[in-house]
């Protein structure tokens, strides 16, 4: 059974940072490639990041570019999202999925997904 379950969301301040970490059990990371999504109230669901089971990174909003960075611990089986200078617009709950092989920016290609975090950027 494929199961990922994400941590490291909270209440945090404009400018600060956080952390999510996405484990994943059931599969290993060099055969799925992993996406962060988010969803903020209102919204549709919108693709984050992703990290491919070869290893290559992809950046899915303009917004995040330079602050959001991706990054694997395949020995622990676990992605990470490194947010930094986080914004009241980056709230939201953000989920990790998975798919095989190949990132994509797109809700309806990936095949597993977590439960989310809620991640709250407010003074």
């Amino acid at each position: 059974q494929l199961l990922l379950v994400e941590s490291g969301g909270g209440l945090v301040q404009p400018g600060g940072s956080l952390r999510l970490s996405c484990a994943v059990s059931g599969f290993t990371l060099d055969s799925y490639a992993i996406g962060w999504f988010r969803q903020a109230p209102g919204k549709e669901r919108e693709g984050v990041s992703c990290f491919s089971s070869s290893g290559n990174r992809r950046n899915y909003v303009d917004s995040g570019k330079g602050r959001f960075t991706i990054s694997r611990d395949n020995a622990k089986n676990t992605v990470y999202l490194q947010m930094n200078s986080l914004k009241p617009e980056d709230t939201a709950i953000y989920y990790c999925a998975a798919r095989p092989s190949y990132c994509s920016p797109y809700v309806t290609a990936y095949d597993y997904w977590g439960q989310g975090t809620q991640v709250t950027v407010s003074s």
